[in-house]
This record gives structure tokens, sequence and C-alpha cells, in this order.
């Protein structure tokens, strides 16, 4: 079974983002760490992640906390 990221805007609509698969939770949150800037860039606000089309945890946002 694989981890999938699913895309959202601010909203809360499922938009398009890339439709990659991870073997595992730690790859697939590797893949994230390293590209949420791009994807916020994007037009995607929030993501979740999915095992097997289940959801692991999610809707989070991409947007950086207010300080």
């Amino acid at each position: 079974m694989d981890f999938r990221w699913r895309y959202a805007d601010g909203t809360g609509a499922d938009v398009p983002g890339p439709g990659l698969a991870f073997a595992d939770q730690s790859t697939a949150e590797d893949w994230l760490s390293a590209n949420w800037p791009d994807l916020l860039d994007g037009g995607i606000a929030e993501v979740t992640l999915l095992h097997a089309g289940e959801v692991v945890y999610g809707p989070m946002s991409l947007h950086p906390p207010e300080t």
C-alpha cells in the first residue's frame, strides 16, 4: 500500500498536484518538507496524507504559522 498527498486550495476544495506515491510515511513527509514552498506558490494551501486511500492526518496548512 502506498502513501499519497491530497491537495486543497484555501477553501478546502481539492486541487490537482503532483501525483506521487511513496512507499512509507517518512518518505512522503520528507518529500513534503522539501517541496511545500513550491506547492504553496502553485496554489495549494493544505494537504492531507493518505495511506491506501484512508486519511492518516490532515488537512494540514502549508502556510507558515503567524508570529
